[in-house]
């Protein structure tokens, strides 16, 4: 095995027991033939990149600094069911979350890891989870055999080889280890052996068998589930959440959080025009002083390219038309240039994608159509590439939170915006988030998916303890943020067409930001508060340059009242599964229901106007 005296004095400089033995571990289990370590300077980087490129991991483009990289064929998303948690004992997270235990999970991966690294460079990389010397940061290291997961974090993360440097022989941080194991034709070979255990006892993560980031990237979702964990034993919130500032009058700014599950607007929501963005994915948030602050977890984006355009996305769409560094993932390839769905041009009709050479109408072994790049398809950039980056996207001490917003997707019940009664109003709430598939007919109602916090799939503690955290959190802040709800799928009852507007969101934002600065009154209904319409029709008109109707207002904002209480029975029944939880919770389920039962008898009615609410 080679392992050089430069790469071993790298580690000496450390002067960390814990690194030591998990490097020593790591080589008996996996056998490499070669050790690679990778510190933070320009050198190191640039070894990674082009060793993944020597390795075929990814390939160049035409555009400079562009690279791409495929995943096998049935690698292309992160694999819920193979996702688990190790535990010595019967934990119950309080939700359908996937466990094993501790000791059997163990056993297994480590022989599916037994030899895994045979023949392969061996890559030892740290990193910090937040801006490098803050509070809010927490160190990491991984170990992989695939060079293009350490570039896609070099990208995507701070460096924190002088991090660690600096922890002066502790040993509490975060470990991964990812092995792709046997490939053929440069891609996992064993998908029925793909594996990717927590282990919640050591604070490390095992995956073996893929390559999809959101399967290898230990730093990614991997790490964000340990620091959920950790955060609820220390009294802080890790979220999956955006981090935005809201360019107000006078040159103010305002700083948003929000969370959304997936394919309800979250992207859209953090790179409005106008507005600038800290981060889109991950956030860390402490109580400082009298404020709630957050850092962006990460450096960069793994953002999902389908349906990135010019007209939708300019600045991601210009972000990813012009030189820099950066990685495509499964998209189609031709010429030397990348296409993907729905990104504004007619795509070729043959090219290389992830099943191979593609040509329009190819199926798979089923029989099933394959497209031409694949609807996971990603891109892989800094934050600071964006030229809406904030100023503060790196701040180690964060930005100051004002608001935060949840965001989910139902067609027939939620208004687009309103602010919630209280903060523990707004844990209920943001607890009841549901998100609506889509159906195949306008006229049937999709399923809807209950994922509390959009924080479902990560949920790493027992989901009472997990909101036990979140109503404390907010009762140590002087200056509470305010907890906004929006959806921005409200359909019409008969035409079934979308009431929102693409841009809409722009505007809801805008009155959440009056509304903390409490420039703007609001109208006290079962559900929240809710725009005033005289403040909305100055906002459209200013921004969009657009005449909103008292009509779009009406139908955007009444209160359906039967429709609310039918999504309450559903939360009654998932919570009611669910034991201990705190009696503030309880207490606001129950309020909830009383006022929209209420409001439904003061008023006579099963869809009350907001203009009939103006004295509720």
């Amino acid at each position: 095995m080679q392992f050089s005296e430069k790469d071993k004095t790298k580690l000496k400089k450390l002067n960390n027991k814990r690194v030591k033995e998990l490097i020593d571990f790591t080589i008996d289990l996996c056998k490499p033939e070669k050790v690679t370590v990778i510190n933070d300077s320009k050198e190191d980087i640039k070894y990674v990149r082009d060793l993944a490129i020597k390795k075929g991991e990814e390939k160049v483009l035409k555009m400079k600094g562009h690279t791409y990289h495929f995943d096998g064929y049935h690698d292309q998303a992160r694999d819920k069911k193979n996702t688990k948690y190790l535990v010595e004992e019967d934990l119950d997270l309080g939700l359908d979350i996937n466990t094993v235990d501790r000791d059997q999970g163990l056993d297994e991966i480590f022989s599916y890891l037994e030899g895994s690294m045979k023949g392969k460079e061996m890559l030892v990389s740290f990193f910090s989870l937040g801006p490098n010397n803050s509070d809010f940061s927490l160190p990491a290291m991984q170990i992989t055999d695939s060079s293009y997961v350490t570039h896609s974090e070099d990208i995507l993360y701070r460096q924190g080889y002088q991090d660690f440097k600096n922890l002066d022989k502790e040993d509490d941080f975060f470990f991964f280890l990812h092995s792709a194991g046997q490939l053929k034709d440069g891609v996992s070979a064993n998908i029925d052996k793909r594996r990717i255990y927590i282990d919640l006892k050591e604070d490390k993560v095992y995956s073996v068998n893929n390559q999809y980031a959101g399967n290898s990237l230990g730093l990614k979702k991997l790490a964000f589930r340990l620091a959920i964990r950790k955060a609820v034993k220390e009294g802080w919130l890790a979220e999956h959440m955006f981090i935005s500032g809201v360019n107000g009058p006078d040159d103010r700014k305002t700083y948003f959080t929000g969370a959304f599950p997936s394919s309800c607007g979250k992207t859209s929501t953090a790179m409005i025009p106008g507005h600038t963005i800290v981060g889109d994915d991950i956030a860390y948030l402490k109580v400082k002083g009298d404020d709630i602050k957050a850092v962006n977890v990460e450096n960069g984006a793994f953002g999902i390219i389908r349906d990135v355009n010019p007209d939708d996305d300019p600045i991601i769409y210009k972000t990813l038309t012009s030189p820099r560094e950066l990685i495509f993932s499964n998209v189609l390839i031709k010429d030397g240039k990348p296409y993907w769905l729905k990104m504004g041009k007619e795509l070729p009709k043959e090219g290389v994608n992830f099943s191979g050479k593609w040509y329009k109408g190819k199926k798979d072994k089923e029989g099933n159509q394959i497209p031409a790049a694949h609807k996971n398809a990603r891109y892989t950039i800094k934050i600071s590439d964006l030229e809406n980056c904030d100023q503060n996207y790196d701040a180690k001490e964060g930005v100051n939170i004002r608001g935060i917003i949840f965001g989910g997707r139902d067609s027939d019940t939620s208004v687009p915006v309103a602010e919630t009664l209280s903060w523990q109003h707004g844990v209920f709430i943001a607890s009841s988030l549901e998100s609506e598939t889509t159906s195949a007919t306008l006229d049937k109602q999709g399923e809807r998916k209950h994922n509390p916090m959009a924080n479902l799939d990560f949920l790493s503690v027992p989901f009472k303890d997990y909101i036990n955290n979140y109503l404390k959190f907010g009762q140590k802040a002087l200056n509470q943020p305010s907890i906004f709800t929006v959806n921005y799928f409200l359909k019409d009852e008969e035409t079934k067409d979308y009431l929102n507007g693409m841009l809409d969101k722009k505007i809801w934002m805008l009155w959440m930001e009056k509304r903390v600065h409490g420039e703007v009154e609001a109208i006290e209904s079962p559900i929240g508060y809710l725009p005033y319409y005289e403040d909305l029709r100055k906002l459209f008109s200013k921004y969009l340059n657009f005449d909103y109707t008292k009509l779009s207002y009406v139908k955007q904002f009444s209160i359906r009242i039967e429709k609310y209480l039918e999504k309450f029975i559903r939360m009654r029944e998932i919570f009611d599964s669910i034991p201990n939880l705190p009696e503030q919770f309880e207490l606001e389920l129950n309020q909830q229901v009383k006022r929209l039962k209420e409001a439904r008898k003061k008023y006579s009615d099963s869809k009350i106007s907001p203009f009939k609410l103006r004295n509720y």
